[in-house]
């Protein structure tokens, strides 16, 4: 299977946890959507927002408490239905249930002041995105994107090397030679935007906190991954179990998970 087959495999995967996603997903930090709208500019009153692959509405819901007019983009069917249930007490927020890629909004072009996406953008394929967002995009308006990802400092949870041994054993272990993540060692796709020539005056700002999770809240959690959900049932539960084993022995039961983020914002030259 190639790499972009795989990508759309693995990115439909999410609709199987739908109702599960809204609760097990962390929220992302004040700092970051204070960093975003400083960044971008925009206005409740004065701009409208588009975002790709919503989920559930996770990212979408701090946003819409402020007022935003925000069109949801959101690929599968149950998560759709899940966002526009959570979104349901802002009438400013439509959610639409379709690709990114392909997706036109009755708007038409160049009506947003921001495209962004939180922990989706890398599902978006590659050869499509910059330029779709670029089209969407009044001149001026900005694309930000971020993500959650599990991150390792020096003073995080030795569990998650400790579990290693586990995912070695069930087939899924990290490749030889892998390093811990740290939010310091993100990648920048500066670089990236920069070469699609359609943005500017990219800003990349880190951000990290720390989630403490019980054994089965962190079981929920994983249980939002793709690779995790794709997992054989005798994966999950050798995994799962020998998570709860090893949690019990804790005299809090509790695991600190540390999340990092990388807030891309770029202008439309």
């Amino acid at each position: 299977m190639d790499h972009a087959s795989q990508r759309e495999r693995l990115r439909q995967t999410f609709d199987s946890v739908a109702v599960a996603y809204q609760g097990a997903r962390p929220e992302y930090p004040e700092a970051l959507y204070a960093e975003l709208l400083s960044l971008t500019g925009v206005r409740p009153g004065a701009d409208v927002l588009c975002e790709v692959g919503a989920a559930s509405g996770k990212a979408t819901l701090p946003l819409a408490r402020l007022g935003f007019t925000i069109t949801c983009v959101e690929l599968g069917a149950a998560l759709a239905a899940e966002a526009g249930r959570n979104l349901a007490a802002f009438p400013k927020v439509t959610v639409v249930n379709a690709d990114f890629e392909t997706w036109q909004p009755a708007s038409g072009p160049e009506s947003f002041g921001l495209v962004f996406a939180a922990t989706a953008w890398h599902w978006i394929d590659p050869s499509v995105k910059y330029r779709k967002a670029a089209s969407l995009l009044r001149p001026g308006g900005h694309l930000a994107f971020w993500e959650a990802v599990h991150v390792i400092p020096a003073d995080g949870d030795p569990f998650f090397h400790e579990i290693q041994d586990v995912y070695d054993e069930i087939g899924e272990g990290v490749p030889p030679g892998s390093m811990s993540p740290t939010t310091e060692t993100l990648p920048s796709f500066a670089a990236e935007i920069a070469a699609t020539g359609l943005f500017s005056d990219t800003v990349v700002r880190r951000f990290q906190w720390e989630i403490r999770y019980t054994a089965e809240s962190y079981i929920r959690l994983l249980e939002t991954f793709s690779g995790h959900i794709a997992m054989a049932p005798w994966q999950q539960d050798r995994l799962y179990g020998e998570i709860r084993r090893r949690l019990a022995l804790r005299p809090d039961g509790l695991v600190r998970r540390h999340w990092g983020g990388a807030l891309h914002v770029a202008r439309k030259s």
